[in-house]
């Protein structure tokens, strides 16, 4: 945690690796890997984010094995990608910053290898109309052991950090979540017992990436769901990744692609075009029950920063704010209070040179309307609807030809 006034536009260290400013392009699932594996299109998506001053730029959503795919056309990290993973490396470096690469399994709403949703206990997906699988001990053994071969190869690609997705509803945040998690046995019950499926990934992680690559996580502060993991229990998981020192800093997140994803994305519900990703058949019952699943909060300019100032009292390791960042103001306060980076996604795929125009002194307001029509629009590639086709970043080259 430092003090004094500093710079967002100056160059930091996060862990061993240096960015040239304290701006992170947020993981936003850019629906761009056809066969799970690196596309022009993906290439140019971030060259865009790249060239417009961010300090690192994240790929994601990555799944450590075919079996934690959360959605079509994402990557699968393993030996065939790894070329593909070492270009995307090379084309970020060569522009000048920093690569992460977004780890995760996706647990209950997984597709891959037949869908089996795996979780801490049996539930209900909605979203594929399917009971999850509960994970044996075999099964945790091997998600833990395929974050490590992940690590492994993302290494040799070259990549400079790893975020591992611990919210969100996915596995870990699944299995921390009191209301999904009603195991009896050393990963259900306590808070403790809760935390374990994430930390024992963060030390096999960490154990596995070589000493020049950063390690962070993204965590959920409220998984905002009734019932869900709250920000006491969350502050104590963050405080027992800080003690077990897996992690070069927490980015802090919130919500449930699984059960409220308007928690994480605040402003207007995309009701319709989320209806016409649906098959036909089950747009109109998408409709009748949008509000229950996706309910409406106003958004406000960094709608999580009351909750990420609880964790930056309670830790001392970084932290990086993310959240509905629209203005340099908000991101000069943030540094100012205490928090070492934030993270940036739709106001950058509204304008992916925002960064660079704050860093020569225009001081404009990011004009992001919060429509949140980029939701759905992972299935067609990620884009900000408001921009012209020409102009969204690797759209060019989108969808393949032939």
């Amino acid at each position: 945690m430092h003090t004094g006034q500093i710079s967002a536009f100056a160059p930091a260290r996060l862990g061993p690796v240096m960015l040239q400013n304290r701006f992170i392009k947020a993981a936003t699932f850019e629906g761009m890997a056809v066969h799970n594996l690196v596309t022009d299109a993906l290439v140019d998506f971030h060259l865009a984010f790249a060239e417009g001053g961010v300090g690192m730029t994240t790929l994601a959503y990555c799944a450590v094995s075919p079996d934690g795919q959360g959605a079509p056309n994402e990557i699968v990290v393993r030996e065939e990608a790894v070329p593909g993973l070492q270009h995307f490396v090379e084309q970020m470096h060569n522009s000048g910053v920093a690569v992460s690469m977004q780890l995760g399994h996706a647990g209950p709403v997984g597709i891959g290898t037949g869908g089996r949703g795996l979780s801490a206990s049996k539930v209900l997906a909605k979203q594929r109309m399917k009971r999850t699988h509960p994970a044996s001990e075999q099964d945790l053994s091997q998600v833990i052991q395929d974050f490590a071969t992940a690590t492994k190869l993302a290494s040799s690609a070259g990549f400079d950090c790893l975020e591992l997705h611990f919210g969100h509803g996915y596995l870990v945040s699944n299995f921390l979540s009191p209301k999904l998690n009603k195991r009896q046995d050393k990963w259900g019950g306590s808070i403790e017992n809760r935390a374990r499926l994430g930390r024992e990934i963060a030390k096999a992680v960490r154990d596995t990436a070589p000493d020049s690559m950063a390690v962070i996580a993204k965590i959920n502060m409220d998984d905002g769901v009734k019932g869900g993991l709250k920000i006491d229990e969350s502050i104590a998981f963050a405080q027992m990744l800080e003690g077990d020192g897996s992690l070069d800093a927490i980015e802090l997140s919130g919500g449930s692609s699984f059960e409220n994803p308007m928690y994480l994305f605040r402003g207007d519900v995309p009701v319709n075009e989320m209806a016409a990703i649906f098959p036909k058949a089950l747009r109109v019952p998408f409709k009748l029950t949008a509000k229950k699943f996706m309910p409406f909060y106003p958004f406000e300019e960094a709608f999580f920063l009351d909750y990420a100032r609880r964790f930056r009292k309670a830790l001392s390791m970084p932290l990086i704010l993310l959240g509905g960042i629209n203005k340099v103001q908000t991101v000069e306060d943030a540094i100012a209070e205490g928090f070492e980076f934030v993270a940036m996604g739709r106001a950058l795929l509204r304008e992916p040179d925002l960064i660079h125009r704050w860093s020569i002194g225009v001081k404009d307001d990011g004009v992001c309307i919060h429509c949140n029509k980029c939701m759905p629009s992972i299935y067609q590639g990620t884009h900000c609807y408001l921009v012209p086709v020409d102009e969204r970043p690797g759209h060019a080259k989108w969808p393949p030809q032939g």
